[in-house]
């Protein structure tokens, strides 16, 4: 999932009506997101490790993911028929690989990591999508979010920790969820440039990724297949009902309030990812590992906070921060 302020415009503007600002409601919304979101990494590790069967692959679980997500979208569609003429199909595409790729990587790198060092590397997303927004979209980049990225680059390290024996190398692999992720950002960024194909609808964005992103996912799923045992069924059916809730309810949080102010929320992820981790398979974050992600989660709150102050400061260099 996106972690962009963009995401509110591609999310679902042109629902009927404007939704009434709801700060408290909207933070609520966001941080039940969140949790749900770290459930389904939860999920995924136990089915790496081989829970109820043998371990499954990565690509597996990221099929898994997809197929259940879209069947628990099917009846939505079929009872409130969004139109798909007009949609961006080319960009939902590149979106959708995207977002498969980040899932998998978080996947196989959550079966192997503690939850929340994986979560945390993963959050360097906005990061990475800022530094590709220069490029492809033509953003100006002011010391403030140069800074903020400084400080989460140094966060990554600190969790990745090269050239030391504590060396992880799935870390690296986390890395690669937050690339794909970042250029997800870029592809929603696009959506929502304006014009036609500015605030698809909330269903519309849902099943057409989710769609795209099942093709995909079987397609890679297809090379390493194993039969799942039948304990194993439930926790993927689980992973893709559960993952397609948290979307829902991020795009509801994101209607309801300025991206920079529920974001924030958002990080959250990494404390439940915490919790559940140490509850249910004895991992508990070292100081290092705590370090590592307050260091990236205070630099994605300072880019946040940088989206709410740019457009209300008179600044002579428009773009900039």
């Amino acid at each position: 999932m996106p972690s962009d302020p963009a995401v509110r415009s591609a999310a679902g503007q042109t629902a009927p009506g404007p939704t009434a600002p709801a700060p408290l409601t909207a933070a609520l919304l966001m941080l039940t997101a969140a949790g749900l979101v770290a459930v389904t990494t939860l999920l995924a590790k136990a089915l790496g490790r081989g829970i109820g069967g043998e371990p499954l692959p990565a690509f597996m679980v990221s099929a898994g993911r997809f197929v259940f997500a879209w069947a628990a979208l099917l009846p939505f569609v079929a009872v409130l028929r969004p139109g798909f003429a007009g949609a961006a199909w080319r960009l939902h595409a590149a979106r959708s690989f995207c977002g498969w790729g980040g899932v998998s990587a978080m996947f196989a790198a959550a079966a192997v990591l503690p939850l929340a060092d994986a979560t945390a590397i993963s959050f360097l997303n906005p990061m990475i999508a800022m530094v590709l927004a220069i490029p492809l979209l033509g953003e100006r980049i002011g010391p403030w979010r140069w800074g903020a990225a400084a400080a989460a680059l140094a966060g990554a390290l600190v969790l990745i920790r090269p050239g030391f024996a504590a060396f992880e190398p799935y870390a690296l692999v986390a890395l690669a969820a937050a690339a794909f992720m970042a250029f997800e950002v870029i592809f929603v960024k696009m959506l929502a440039g304006g014009g036609a194909k500015a605030g698809e609808p909330p269903l519309r964005i849902l099943f057409i990724n989710n769609t795209i992103g099942a093709s995909i996912a079987l397609a890679a799923a297809s090379t390493v297949w194993i039969w799942p045992a039948p304990g194993q069924w439930p926790i993927l059916a689980a992973i893709g009902m559960v993952m397609v809730t948290a979307q829902s309810l991020f795009i509801q949080a994101m209607r309801r309030a300025d991206a920079s102010f529920v974001m924030p929320f958002f990080y959250a992820t990494l404390i439940f990812a915490a919790l559940y981790d140490a509850a249910v398979f004895g991992d508990v974050p070292t100081a290092l590992s705590v370090l590592g992600a307050a260091m990236i989660v205070a630099g994605a709150v300072v880019l946040a906070w940088r989206e709410r102050v740019r457009p209300i400061q008179a600044d002579p260099s428009p773009g900039r921060s």
